[in-house]
């Protein structure tokens, strides 16, 4: 299959959500980039994930499509007319699935999901609930012949989110920073406050760090509250973009963090990352790497149960102790050596 391209001019990359997955995503763009180095490579995200693509050296351009000012319609007339040699779809929705289908690209790559096969000439057995999501996004990659020869997360903050990280870290510079975040995109995901704050003391009073709290849209309030309730000063960063946000993370000792798009881009960044997790499986959607720690209630039945309302009142979050966090703060440093 990888013959049928050698004489691609561009290629077609779609992932459209959420964050954190279109931060996996990124460990395909390397293995294209070295396979098909005449083609140009462009990714059709939503406005969010485009967030972590801006400036990426190895993409000719983010598409991105907002629902809100584009419709379906115009979203494939876009596509059609640039013209690509191949679409591959790692998103695959409906959706998608119809994009792909319309695009006029000769190689249209895609999962073998109910009712999408129509859109795609090659065709991807989905391995999602198997292997690490980057490996279910590399196998797309496997399908057409593209040697897998980087496993790294691209994500390049530009020089002006460099300078930002380095200015909002200026009045820490020379002390360790442990990252804590404790947002995440379904409330079932996300570990109490109460517990963050504790952890955090804790945090500060065994290693002797500081804390950066980290925050997004709609969490001001939350943040405030968990500052409230230390003891100790954290620092509160001002509002970031994504890339702000890995330039910062970059600086980082480790990060503390519910499963959630930071969490990736973090791991990203190469910074340890101690992962807190419930609903969701670590095994498929933790932080990518070997000097990560994951941390779960493992005396429940049903974890990753994928849900996003908990219907027996979300003991995996609830009932995780601050102990059992801090312990696997604990392994993770020990695992990778770093002095306390």
């Amino acid at each position: 299959m990888i013959d049928e391209l050698t004489d691609a001019r561009s290629i077609l990359l779609i992932k459209l959500r959420a964050v954190g997955d279109v931060v996996l995503s990124t460990v395909v763009l390397k293995n294209l980039r070295e396979a098909l180095p005449q083609a140009e490579i462009d990714f059709l995200t939503e406005p969010a994930g485009a967030g972590v693509l801006e400036g990426n050296p190895l993409l000719a351009r983010t598409v991105v499509y907002d629902r809100r000012s584009m419709s379906g319609p115009g979203l494939i007339r876009l596509i059609r007319s640039r013209r690509y040699d191949a679409v591959i779809d790692l998103f695959c929705n409906p959706r998608t699935a119809l994009v792909t289908r319309l695009s006029g690209a000769r190689v249209r790559v895609g999962y073998r999901f109910r009712g999408r096969t129509y859109a795609y000439n090659t065709v991807v057995e989905p391995r999602g609930g198997e292997v690490h999501n980057t490996q279910f996004n590399l196998d797309a990659l496997v399908r057409i012949g593209v040697p897998i020869v980087d496993r790294s997360l691209h994500i390049v903050p530009g020089e002006p989110d460099e300078e930002k990280a380095g200015r909002i870290l200026s009045e820490r510079r020379g002390r360790r920073i442990v990252a804590i975040n404790p947002g995440g995109g379904w409330t079932v995901k996300r570990w109490p406050l109460d517990r963050f704050a504790r952890l955090a003391d804790m945090l500060i009073d065994e290693l002797g760090v500081d804390i950066l709290l980290l925050w997004g849209p709609g969490e001001g309030e939350e943040i405030e509250w968990l500052r409230r309730g230390m003891k100790h000063r954290p620092l509160i960063p001002p509002a970031t973009k994504l890339l702000e946000l890995a330039a910062i993370l970059k600086r980082c000792w480790f990060m503390v963090s519910n499963d959630s798009g930071p969490m990736h881009i973090g791991a990203a960044m190469g910074i340890p990352v101690v992962g807190i997790f419930g609903p969701t499986n670590p095994h498929l959607q933790g932080p990518f790497g070997d000097q990560h720690q994951t941390v779960r209630n493992e005396e429940l039945p049903c974890l990753g149960c994928n849900l996003t309302e908990c219907p027996i009142g979300n003991p995996c979050m609830l009932e995780l102790s601050v102990e059992r966090v801090m312990e696997a703060a604990r392994a993770m440093l020990h695992r990778n050596a770093m002095a306390r």
